[in-house]
């Protein structure tokens, strides 16, 4: 027994020496998590927000406070967060049929499930019964303002349908889901390429070409749909007879972007013409960092498969923050690949940094 002791001793010293090593791992990420978003948030304090508080650039930077608040052990994320529904009166934009201007309601639909207060979904629930009672017939061909009624680009996806979601989660009405639903399939129907398994910005980019004679599939605007389709699984029940179509398009997606993935661990802003974007685009990458985390985590794809490529996304998002906290290489406003430099940030990276982050740090948690 004694002779066996050492070589006890040694494994359980080994075992805790690799627990040690994943507890370090995961805190790393909920640290530079922290940095980031204290940065933007002393950012606002300073300079004020540098888009309305309604906007749909600050409705995705708050996603990822929402989540950065429930892996963290305190609850000032969460605070800072209130406040600013507080502000708002939780009143969206002013475009009540504009998905851009009602993604700030995904978070007071988080709100509501954390404070149980009505008037945090009190305007928006109101507001989603009139979107949900049009007829949404028209074509989604880009003409005459139809992003004003319809889901007619694929960012949508993230701005207007888990918003819908999130409703029917707080509500418990599965008709804000439904409706979600029916309207996702029809941007899809008509965005989606079946065959490159991504999504067309909008119907501009249908005969469009890259450099190298590719198709224009954006980085961002891609990862926009794969977050939003994350987002809607999160409130979508497990026997509900849509799930299985979506899971099915959330597999094909991630298959088709691990495989794009670049050698530094990024995907740049043009997909398949990634050469003649050479510089790492943050954005894209933290949405897709986050979406294929949560698919570990959720058991929608195999760990083994495909961690190796978040870990290596989440190492090179991190290399976009400077030493600040100020998250750096985030492709501007737009609609298409553009260059980006070291420099430019936006708060809907910030949002999908700490989407991503939050992802990964249950994902090495958990590993």
């Amino acid at each position: 027994m004694r002779r066996c002791l050492p070589v006890l001793v040694i494994l359980l010293i080994g075992q805790q020496s690799l627990s040690a090593q994943i507890i370090k791992k995961a805190d790393v990420t909920l640290n530079v998590m922290n940095k980031v978003a204290d940065w933007q948030l002393k950012a606002w304090k300073q300079n004020g927000t540098p888009h309305p508080k309604p906007d749909w650039t600050m409705g995705a930077c708050y996603a990822g406070y929402m989540d950065l608040a429930e892996v963290a052990t305190y609850s000032t994320y969460l605070n800072d967060v209130k406040a600013i529904g507080d502000s708002l009166r939780w009143k969206t934009g002013s475009r009540h049929t504009m998905a851009d201007d009602y993604c700030v309601a995904q978070m007071f639909c988080q709100m509501y499930m954390v404070y149980n207060k009505p008037e945090m979904i009190a305007q928006w629930k109101q507001q989603a019964d009139s979107i949900i009672a049009l007829p949404h017939t028209e074509s989604l061909e880009w003409k005459n303002n139809i992003a004003e009624r319809e889901w007619a680009w694929c960012d949508a996806l993230f701005m207007g349908p888990p918003a819908l979601a999130y409703l029917s989660s707080a509500t418990g009405d599965r008709k804000y889901l439904d409706a979600a639903c029916k309207l996702w399939w029809k941007s899809t129907a008509y965005l989606y390429d079946k065959g490159e398994h991504l999504y067309y910005r909008d119907s501009r980019f249908f005969t469009q070409k890259e450099a190298n004679g590719k198709k224009v599939f954006w980085s961002r605007g891609n990862g926009w749909v794969l977050a939003g389709l994350v987002r809607m699984l999160k409130n979508m029940p497990d026997d509900y007879p849509e799930r299985p179509a979506f899971v099915k398009l959330y597999q094909e997606m991630a298959r088709k972007i691990a495989s794009l993935q670049n050698a530094d661990g990024t995907w740049h802003a043009a997909l398949l013409d990634p050469a003649a974007y050479p510089v790492k685009e943050a954005s894209g990458t933290g949405f897709y960092c986050y979406a294929l985390a949560y698919g570990i985590n959720n058991g929608l794809l195999p760990y083994r498969q495909y961690h190796l490529i978040v870990e290596k996304a989440s190492s090179a998002l991190k290399g976009c923050v400077q030493e600040n906290g100020k998250l750096g290489f985030v492709q501007q406003i737009g609609e298409k690949p553009e260059k980006v430099s070291a420099n430019d940030t936006e708060v809907y990276g910030i949002g999908a940094f700490l989407l991503a982050g939050s992802e990964v740090y249950l994902m090495q948690e958990k590993h």
